[in-house]
């Protein structure tokens, strides 16, 4: 197109050119947030159910080696979120889907549009489930409930916050409509951070030291790397956040994705150190899986931690929505199909996440074969595809190094997930909660001898 393709300046000129233009706002559709909102957003989409996995990950891939794969993976995944919009500026799309379409054909469109619709939808089961088992435990030390009542039981809890709660925050059309409950949910994540360090310098010396948990690194690193890119991936959201902006230049992306990122980064790092230095080798999936029942600050946490995933959910309907409009019904729906999209892919969420309460392997699979290559592959891809810089440009190196290592991670990381999957230990208390005294939290006393690892 004659408007995006001006004469070329000099690589350095082209370069602050690309940062201050204008990217296509999407299309008929006027953007109402604000700078702020939209890094709510990004932060929010970011900060999701993966993020109580990332201790997890760190004992995964060895304590040190963990932390170095995390910043790893929080600087690709900043770097590839920008590498997305500047393919839309030389595509002039603003989708994913056209920008992949633009590069790679039908073809290309229908991977990415089964990789975008599959990896939010089973975001959103993580959600219930997550939902379902946590308030179960908070509601459970509420003085006087039975915790046999039925109705705190998980299947009740799923379908009455999905009724109340996130179906109805699901049905709005403007994404930007959520930059405020985007705002509660960033407050509750810094809370459950609060709760983390708390336990982290008062519970650890109770958890029976395992041998050597201080190795550089493991063999399921690989595993890891999928775990860290499923709590970091925002990708799928990137071009609606983007198209919702009022004013949408590369210039104010950039920032929203360098401030979003490094926070989201620096909140992950704490949290998965706090999680990993207080369990060790004990560490679950699920961290909140490893505290004990009775442990009321635990339980507090639990319950941010529930209404925090609630009011994620929104978000990843909103790319599933986006992404059956965008193949079924040309990308526009009218008032009726909207309600009926949002619906149906509620309902059948909701449905999988009634049946099913474990999902540690279809997790660590979605992040493997969905995650890696929505913010690995892909969007380094598309630019290599796309950009007619010179081979030897810093860009090109660092998105043709991106796509290798991505690859290399999907196959790798496919058959060490299948070989070794992660064990289900729902609802299974941890043998030093039997052992503490379960009036005394901040003992310095250690039950290391008394309890021995896994």
């Amino acid at each position: 197109m004659a408007e995006l393709a001006p004469q070329q300046p000099p690589d350095g000129q082209e370069e602050t050119n690309e940062r201050t233009s204008l990217v296509c706002k999407l299309k008929n559709k006027q953007g109402t947030s604000n700078l702020l909102s939209a890094t709510f957003n990004v932060i929010n989409s970011i900060i999701g159910s993966g993020m109580i996995g990332l201790p997890y990950s760190l004992k995964q891939a060895g304590f040190p080696l963990g932390i170095l794969l995390l910043l790893g993976v929080g600087y690709i995944t900043d770097y590839s979120i920008i590498l997305l919009i500047k393919g839309g500026n030389m595509s002039g799309t603003s989708s994913y889907q056209a920008l992949v379409n633009k590069a790679y054909g039908f073809v290309g469109h229908l991977i990415l549009s089964a990789l975008q619709f599959l990896y939010p939808f089973i975001a959103m089961i993580s959600y219930n489930i997550i939902t379902g088992d946590i308030l179960t435990k908070v509601l459970q030390r509420i003085p006087g409930v039975d915790q046999d009542n039925f109705l705190i039981g998980r299947h009740v809890i799923i379908l009455c916050v999905t009724i109340v709660f996130t179906l109805p925050l699901s049905l709005y059309q403007n994404i930007s409509k959520l930059g405020k409950v985007s705002f509660i949910s960033l407050i509750l994540t810094n809370v459950i951070l609060i709760v983390g360090i708390i336990r982290a310098i008062t519970f650890s010396g109770q958890v029976a030291q395992t041998e050597n948990p201080w190795i550089f690194a493991k063999p399921n690193a690989i595993q890891a790397i999928g775990v860290m890119s499923f709590a970091f991936i925002c990708h799928h959201n990137s071009f609606l956040i983007y198209g919702s902006l009022k004013e949408p230049t590369l210039r104010s992306w950039a920032r929203i994705t360098h401030v979003s990122v490094s926070f989201a980064v620096f909140v992950s790092l704490v949290f998965a150190t706090c999680g990993y230095l207080t369990f060790k080798d004990y560490t679950e999936g699920d961290i909140f899986e490893n505290y004990c029942r009775d442990d009321d600050l635990a339980t507090f946490g639990r319950f941010c931690y529930g209404i925090t995933v609630i009011l994620t959910f929104p978000l990843e309907c909103f790319v599933t929505r986006e992404v059956i409009a965008n193949v079924l019904f040309s990308g526009s729906l009218t008032t009726i199909c909207h309600v009926a999209v949002t619906v149906l892919v509620v309902a059948v969420a909701t449905s999988i996440s009634l049946l099913y309460d474990c999902l540690g392997i279809v997790l660590e699979l979605n992040g493997v074969l969905s995650a890696i290559p929505l913010v690995f592959i892909l969007p380094a891809a598309c630019y290599l595809k796309l950009s007619e810089k010179r081979w030897t440009h810093s860009d090109h190196l660092l998105s043709g190094l991106i796509l290798v290592v991505g690859v290399l991670i999907v196959i790798v990381g496919f058959v060490m997930t299948v070989l070794h999957p992660q064990e289900c230990s729902h609802g299974k208390e941890m043998p030093y909660c039997s052992l503490r005294n379960s009036s005394v939290y901040n003992s310095t006393a250690p039950f290391a001898q008394q309890t021995q690892p896994p």
